[in-house]
């Protein structure tokens, strides 16, 4: 087991689509679709380098959420998990950088051998950032209702 309780482990390693939320410098929050890729202690996401306002808005606030919602990109599971925690921005090398999450991401997302076979003729896409998030606190919903009361998880405990 990871740091994560198994049945959110399953759920992300499941998941082609996570919601991060991240807060706006004015405090709103903003919600954007990525592919989480867990290596059983952090969540990664990837990002265009360019113009990423995501990016942007983790400088200024770490404190993120990764919802997994969407029973369709977990091959109709029907549990749902928040995962809160600290993000941070890795792009010392935005051209290879990401290249070590490649293996997870293949697993879940084989295409993506598909992108790297056009790396020349889609430059820009693989100008990419990482999102590296420490998990602090999950709320799972084994039966998938959010109007259930969740089992919430200090993570911070678990991993202890």
């Amino acid at each position: 087991m990871g740091t994560l309780p198994e049945p959110i482990e399953r759920l992300l390693d499941a998941a082609l689509v996570g919601e991060l939320t991240v807060v706006r410098a004015d405090g709103r929050p903003i919600t954007y679709p990525l592919i989480p890729l867990y290596d059983g202690e952090r969540i990664y996401l990837t990002s265009s380098a360019l113009f990423s306002r995501k990016l942007d808005h983790i400088r200024v606030n770490p404190k993120v959420a990764l919802s997994i919602t969407d029973s369709v990109a977990v091959g109709g599971r029907t549990d749902r998990a928040t995962i809160q925690g600290d993000a941070r921005v890795i792009e010392e090398d935005p051209h290879g950088g990401w290249e070590r999450l490649l293996p997870i991401w293949e697993r879940k997302e084989p295409a993506i051998v598909a992108f790297l076979k056009q790396r020349v003729a889609l430059p820009l896409f693989f100008e990419r950032a990482l999102i590296e998030i420490t998990p602090r606190r999950a709320i799972y919903w084994a039966d998938g209702d959010a109007g259930s009361q969740p089992e919430v998880i200090d993570v911070r405990r678990v991993a202890a």
